[in-house]
């Protein structure tokens, strides 16, 4: 069953050209450790990327019993993202969810059953952050990818979003609390190994509802970027 934290009906999703949303677009930068720098970090191998887990807020003076929060609480599983004719679908195994994370047109008249015209960008309606924990995205075959994310705060607009772009060298560490989707392959399909809290809480924005528009997220290596290895 596919599902979003907004809980839209993703078969009446708002137009962008009958005017009823507008597209804001998202900059693109080459993720580094120093762009990275308040969202995450780079992975360079999975199997050795360690997830920072929060422990949950203690509500009062007494403190939360060790061992009974998020520690150690850690799943491994893959993330599929898969173009759909113009829709791009994501299923996290590792939690058992799938969801449609973008549309490569319109989305209110976006199909599956359609070949995407343009897949240099893509359209996003919500977002989520994790307050319990990061995430480690690795993509499997160097696939590159576009990771969209902003930093903590519940305040969050659809400015204070940034698109990273990860040329498939390596994987990123999402901080707990980064407003974040699941990244987007640049390719048709990718399967990432994912590694993630247990508990896996999420708090989510809904960009359509809140702020009238989609994000249109870049889904090409910024201009001048050195070609892949």
């Amino acid at each position: 069953m596919l599902t979003n934290f907004a809980k839209l009906d993703l078969a009446a999703m708002p137009s962008l050209a009958r005017g009823e949303v507008r597209a804001h677009r998202v900059p693109l930068v080459v993720a580094t450790d120093e762009t990275l720098r308040g969202y995450g970090y780079v992975v360079p191998d999975f199997a050795r990327g360690r997830v920072t887990i929060m422990t949950w807020p203690q509500p009062g003076w007494r403190p939360v019993v060790p061992g009974t929060g998020n520690e150690g609480g850690i799943v491994e599983d893959s993330f599929i993202m898969e173009r759909h004719g113009e829709v791009q679908h994501a299923a996290n195994r590792a939690v058992g969810r799938s969801y449609i994370t973008g549309w490569f047109t319109d989305p209110a008249t976006a199909s599956a059953d359609r070949q995407p015209i343009d897949t240099s960008r893509i359209y996003t309606h919500e977002a989520n952050y994790h307050p319990d924990g990061g995430q480690i995205f690795a993509p499997r075959d160097r696939a590159a990818f576009v990771a969209l994310l902003a930093r903590p705060g519940d305040d969050v607009r659809p400015e204070h979003f940034v698109a990273f772009h990860c040329d498939g060298t390596f994987g990123i560490h999402i901080d707990p609390g980064v407003w974040h989707q699941p990244v987007f392959p640049l390719g048709p399909t990718a399967i990432f190994d994912d590694k993630q809290g247990r508990v896996h809480a999420c708090i989510a924005v809904d960009f359509a509802s809140e702020f009238g528009c989609y994000l249109e997220v870049p889904l090409l290596p910024p201009a001048g970027s050195p070609p892949k290895q």
